[in-house]
């Protein structure tokens, strides 16, 4: 049976920051938490900064848990901060974004009646605000309902029961945790007043811009989660074509050389065909609802070295 959404008023919150060489943004966003949600159990698992970002948090009373990892994918990161928490809720928080007064309370009322809550986030522009919005699409007979990868907070025992994040995955894998709750008919609640603001750009968790991995995440989460059916494909070759009408008018307007055009079109095959591959054996390697074979469970400790002042 699915857990149920949490029905107390004062719920036990921890949250998770992954971070990388972003000391000072990390600063401003402890910053905010200390002040706008003072009893959250802080767990900053960072790796690996050369900024002096370890010794930052190491000099502050505020954060909880200092975990250092080695890799420096985002999924292993979350999964390290979410096997550390203790609390009957867990967020997830990117480490340039800051949260708003009205967070914590919008996070008691989303999963009051979900069990998974995600909102907005206001990116500060200098010619003004940018605010995110509900994402919904339907697919393989489910609808699916995105999130913020960098904004997001679920109860302790549903983040549990799919696992956590696809290590496997360099990017996307906010979207791979949407598909795969959206198949545990799981509701992901929107609360507007669950935001967060940054002055930096960030993607809500997706590392970088490769195209290749683009399409091999794509692939991979699409094949892994739905397997091979028509909608997949058109999906994916829908998208490869949107990138390629991009590239040729690149070329048209001189910003990119021929040579250049055809290799993004080649990675965003290769990337496709390998996502196509790796995604089918990790249908098959996990046959499950939640089709995570690269879990929190499958995981070995990946800590370097762990600081728990709790």
């Amino acid at each position: 049976m699915p857990p149920s959404p949490l029905d107390t008023p004062n719920i036990d919150l921890s949250v998770v920051i992954p971070t990388l060489n972003a000391r000072e943004q990390l600063t401003n966003n402890l910053d905010a938490l200390a002040e706008h949600a003072p009893t959250a159990e802080v767990i900053v698992v960072n790796g690996p900064s050369a900024d002096g970002t370890s010794g930052m948090v190491q000099n502050r009373t505020d954060v909880d848990v200092l975990i250092e990892v080695s890799e420096r994918t985002l999924n292993v990161a979350r999964n390290a901060g979410i096997i550390e928490a203790t609390g009957e809720a867990i967020a997830i928080l990117h480490h340039d974004l800051t949260v708003e007064p009205t967070w914590v309370d919008a996070i008691k009322s989303g999963l009051s009646r979900a069990t998974v809550v995600t909102g907005p986030v206001h990116q500060m522009l200098s010619a003004g605000m940018t605010t995110t919005a509900r994402e919904q699409t339907d697919i393989g007979g489910r609808t699916v309902t995105y999130f913020n990868g960098g904004n997001v907070a679920f109860t302790a025992a549903t983040i549990e029961d799919i696992d956590g994040f696809d290590e496997y995955l360099e990017t996307g894998g906010a979207r791979d945790v949407a598909h795969r709750l959206a198949a545990t008919n799981e509701h992901v609640a929107w609360e507007p007043k669950m935001c967060v603001r940054t002055e930096y750009e960030t993607d809500g968790g997706t590392e970088g811009r490769d195209i290749g991995w683009k399409y091999r995440s794509l692939a991979y989460r699409l094949i892994k989660n739905y397997g091979i059916r028509p909608t997949v494909v058109r999906r994916t070759l829908a998208h490869i074509g949107c990138d390629a009408i991009d590239t040729i008018e690149d070329l048209l307007a001189d910003d990119r050389t021929l040579s250049a055009s055809l290799s993004v079109e080649r990675d965003a095959v290769i990337g496709a065909v390998s996502g196509l591959i790796t995604g089918l054996q990790a249908r098959f390697a996990d046959r499950s609802v939640t089709r995570n074979p690269n879990g929190c469970s499958a995981r070995a400790d990946r800590a370097v070295t762990r600081y728990d002042w709790r």
